[in-house]
């Protein structure tokens, strides 16, 4: 196995572990792979999810299970910003699906798929309980609200500017 956590990265790691009970390092299976996502490149390989479940002596496919049950991780390399766009119910009627047409005009992308440059994700969520704010999406931490087209133009200028700032 080539990947492996830094000396700082296992650290934190046996620190999300001794959290749970001995014999229950199972548990810390979550905040464990987003510290693997975070620390190999944004998503998870197979082989960062078999070194997870090394990590906590589980069978790789409990591992497995998680990752391809939650949303929050991805397990294909992703945009430096992921639109994680809300497509449930009150999302739909406050007009998600058209926010996420628009997207995918704007940036000539689908869904699960990333801009030429490398810049943007476009991701399909369930619920990200903001109901009352919709149609929304999350980028990063952050959510992004009441979306409009405007809206939505406005991101993606101050995402691509944030990005040329930093190179």
């Amino acid at each position: 196995m080539n990947l492996q956590f830094n000396d700082e990265q296992m650290t934190e790691c046996k620190r999300l572990v001794a959290r749970y009970p001995e014999g229950k390092q199972k548990s810390a299976v979550l905040p464990v792979l987003h510290l693997a996502q975070d620390s190999f490149g944004g998503w998870l390989s197979t082989e960062a999810m078999d070194y997870v479940a090394q990590i906590l002596n589980i069978e790789p496919i409990e591992v497995y299970e998680v990752a391809t049950f939650y949303s929050m991780y991805n397990l294909k390399p992703v945009g430096k910003y992921v639109f994680e766009v809300c497509q449930t119910g009150p999302c739909m009627i406050s007009g998600s699906d058209n926010i996420i047409q628009y997207i995918q005009q704007k940036l000539s992308i689908q869904p699960g798929e990333t801009t030429q440059d490398g810049l943007f994700t476009l991701k399909l969520v369930e619920c990200l309980g903001a109901c009352g704010y919709a149609p929304m999406m999350q980028v990063g931490k952050i959510y992004r609200e009441h979306l409009t087209k405007e809206k939505v133009d406005a991101i993606i200028a101050e995402y691509t500017q944030q990005a040329a700032h930093q190179q």
